[in-house]
């Protein structure tokens, strides 16, 4: 593994202080690399991005044990401006835009915290309209009348006009159609080789993020019940089984499906 820019390690969560969401979390994400958080509905994919970014406060969160490190540097009561500062901007799910600003004024409120003068922001607002040329062209229009596809690609578009190293980026695919979702993991790909940009992916769709991801993280009730390799997890037959979509059979949860594989073998 190259340079690691993010360490989570063992990192509970606790919502309105009873409520235990994320249960030991330890993931790495290296310098340059697009790593995803796969799983369900309700894994604790969001709560993870969250915690990372800082933005559970809002949500009545807080991260009671384990660390969170930012190339070295703790950063659990860093505030999400000085997290913006560092370079990590996340991208909520939703698709939030403002609904009665057009697509550039959208974009150009990414941009408020720098501090490197008009031109370099000029610059980046190409640079977003070179990724993005359906934002160029729905440039004026006002955010509300543009397609989920559209407003997707502009809350993305925001969060690169602040420069950042990392982007967390939470479930990018919901409610799109399928080409459009193929668009917008084409884009982080290009965005990862072409300017180096370092994406942390929470994502159901499992086959999509792992065809895009170097490395994935599986979650299932606020732990991590596996990782390895993008290509390995693909080509697992547990994970072809329960998330894949492959081979037969109702499974509650993908821990059933590991003691259940592990009885078959005790009692052959």
């Amino acid at each position: 593994m190259s340079n690691i820019l993010l360490n989570v390690n063992g990192i509970e969560v606790i919502y309105n202080h009873v409520i235990l969401v994320l249960k030991g979390v330890s993931l790495q994400v290296p310098e340059g690399g697009i790593v995803a958080l796969l799983g369900g509905n309700g894994a604790g994919k969001t709560t993870t991005l969250r915690a990372v970014s800082n933005l559970l406060a809002g949500e009545r969160g807080e991260v009671t044990k384990g660390s969170i490190e930012l190339r070295g540097e703790r950063i659990e009561k860093l505030s999400t401006a000085e997290m913006v500062n560092r370079g990590v901007i996340q991208v909520m799910e939703g698709r939030h835009c403002f609904a009665h600003l057009s697509i550039e004024e959208n974009l150009m409120t990414g941009a408020y915290t720098r501090t490197d003068g008009k031109a370099a922001v000029n610059a980046t607002l190409e640079k977003v309209y070179n990724y993005f040329p359906r934002l160029k062209t729905r440039r004026t229009s006002q955010a509300a009348y543009t397609s989920g596809g559209e407003q997707q690609m502009c809350a993305i578009g925001r969060a690169l006009m602040a420069n950042p190293k990392m982007v967390l980026l939470d479930e990018p695919s919901m409610g799109l159609a399928p080409q459009i979702v193929e668009e917008v993991f084409e884009i982080v790909k290009d965005l990862n080789s072409k300017e180096g940009t370092t994406f942390l992916l929470a994502e159901q769709n499992t086959n999509m993020a792992l065809r895009y991801a170097d490395y994935g993280y599986i979650l299932e009730s606020g732990r991590v019940v596996m990782d390895g390799e993008a290509k390995a997890l693909r080509e697992n037959e547990d994970v072809k089984e329960f998330y894949l979509g492959v081979g037969g059979g109702d499974r509650k949860s993908f821990k059933d499906v590991k003691s259940y594989k592990r009885r078959k073998r005790w009692l052959a």
